[in-house]
């Protein structure tokens, strides 16, 4: 029975710590264990572009037409900041070399193709975008190519039986399923002899940047502990997995989750606040593979086990809130006429708008939407054309969630309120489906700080379950 466990690329630039963290145990080194690892970190935002600020790195700068001096300028800073990276983590020569190689090797294959595409579609024959998706993946593909080799490297050098299982398809057969990918990488892999270390991208005939994006890691991350009959996926963070956020309400206050199941895994990734991808969540979860997250650098403790699992009791487990923009759409014509939620979802869809939650009464449909305000604009648009009598505006608010497996009977959407009210903060609106995993209240943004630390004060440091239950 093994366990398949990822380090996100924030650990992996801690490798030399992780090594005598996650990896051994005091110098002692535990096989049974298989390791996804995305790139160093910072790596995938200079081969793609940043993820929050969305400066362009080499894809971004190729797809935007800028110009091979462009791209090419920045596919050097990748590569330089690889060769830091690894050099900061490797002692050894031979081994900083044997990194370094292979950089330069994928970084000029990279810049080959790029160049050879660029040629190829200066004839009206063929279009780039008909290949940007391929790019994408190949550049992604690189950083955790790197990381994982470097982690091989450094374990070797340590005494342990590392083994490199690069599924990113460099130079080989692209016309693979994700699950071939995987099971023929893992053939002849004896994990109770060895440490394999796995690249977090995988490539595929699926394609997994389509539909994931940069939650690729976790998508090969579940897919091989479900293939493979895990006992258990671990996720490695630098954190454990808390009752808030413990840079808004305190370091003291914040409560370590512990034990919790996958529907409240699912409300944390819809309000930003992510254990782990809905889809790789769902993948363990129909394979009934338990998740467990622990913080990688406190290796005694045993993190927050993540399965199907009621709660024993009803709870409150944590707040956190997300920024989002609210897409309001009045219609007097409404009432009683269907179409108009379709219309709009369609438009919300077409523009590749992240949907939060919604509300409507009989002549108002409003969405929140996890957007930027350009992105909306046109969403707007093409509803006023559709419907040019309805008055449609957007206004910049949050969600303030609170969460937890069982909220039955504890009256949290009232006691929420009061405690809001307490906190002298206007709550705009207030929702609980009928599931009684999570609350939600409106807030205006610049309050969302403020609702967290007194719906947490209130409802997790005082102490929800000691509240009578309703009758």
């Amino acid at each position: 029975m093994h366990t398949v466990e990822k380090i996100g690329g924030t650990s992996m630039s801690r490798l030399g710590e992780l090594r005598d963290t996650v990896f051994t145990d005091g110098g002692r080194t535990d096989y049974g264990r298989v390791f996804v690892v995305s790139a160093f970190g910072g790596i995938t935002n200079l081969l793609l572009e940043h993820k929050k600020s969305g400066e362009p790195g080499v894809y971004a700068s190729f797809a935007d037409g800028e110009g091979e001096e462009k791209w090419s300028t920045a596919l050097d800073a990748a590569a330089a900041a690889m060769i830091e990276a690894h050099t900061a983590v490797l002692d050894h020569p031979d081994d900083i070399a044997q990194a370094t190689a292979l950089v330069n090797d994928r970084i000029d294959g990279a810049r080959t193709c790029l160049v050879d595409l660029g040629r190829l579609c200066s004839y009206g024959h063929f279009r780039l975008n008909a290949h940007l998706l391929q790019i994408r993946e190949l550049l992604s593909g690189i950083g955790e190519a790197h990381s994982a080799q470097v982690a091989v490297l450094l374990l070797r050098r340590a005494g342990i039986n590392a083994t490199l299982v690069d599924l990113t398809g460099w130079r080989g057969d692209g016309d693979v399923t994700l699950e071939e990918r995987i099971t023929s990488a893992l053939d002849g892999v004896d994990p109770s002899r060895e440490m394999p270390i796995v690249t977090g991208y995988a490539q595929c005939a699926e394609g997994l940047m389509r539909e994931f994006d940069r939650g690729y890691s976790e998508v090969t991350f579940s897919q091989m502990a479900a293939l493979t009959g895990a006992r258990e996926a671990i996720i490695h963070k630098e954190f454990h997995l808390s009752s808030a956020d413990p840079k808004l309400v305190g370091q003291d206050k914040v409560r370590k989750l512990g034990r919790t199941n996958y529907d409240v895994a699912d409300q944390m990734a819809n309000l930003g606040m992510e254990a782990i991808h809905p889809s790789a969540a769902k993948t363990l979860r129909q394979a009934h593979v338990p998740l467990r997250v622990t913080n990688a650098f406190e290796p005694h403790d045993p993190g927050t086990l993540i399965d199907d699992q009621p709660a024993d009791e009803a709870g409150v487990e944590i707040v956190t809130g997300l920024p989002v923009l609210a897409l309001e759409v009045f219609e007097q014509d409404m009432v009683g006429v269907k179409g108009y939620d379709a219309a709009i979802l369609e438009a919300l869809t077409r523009h590749d708008v992240r949907i939060v939650s919604k509300v409507s009464n009989a002549n108002t449909i409003t969405h929140y939407v996890d957007a930027t305000v350009p992105e909306l604009r046109r969403v707007e648009a093409d509803l006023m054309r559709k419907y040019p009598q309805a008055e449609i505006s957007t206004r910049e608010l949050a969600l303030v969630s609170v969460v937890g497996r069982d909220l039955l009977g504890l009256s949290v959407l009232t006691r929420g309120l009061q405690a809001l009210a307490d906190g002298g903060l206007a709550c705009l609106g207030a929702s609980q489906g009928p599931r009684n995993v999570d609350v939600q209240y409106t807030m205006p943004r610049g309050d969302m700080a403020a609702a967290i630390r007194a719906l947490h004060e209130s409802l997790v440091v005082k102490g929800a379950q000691s509240w009578p239950r309703a009758a």
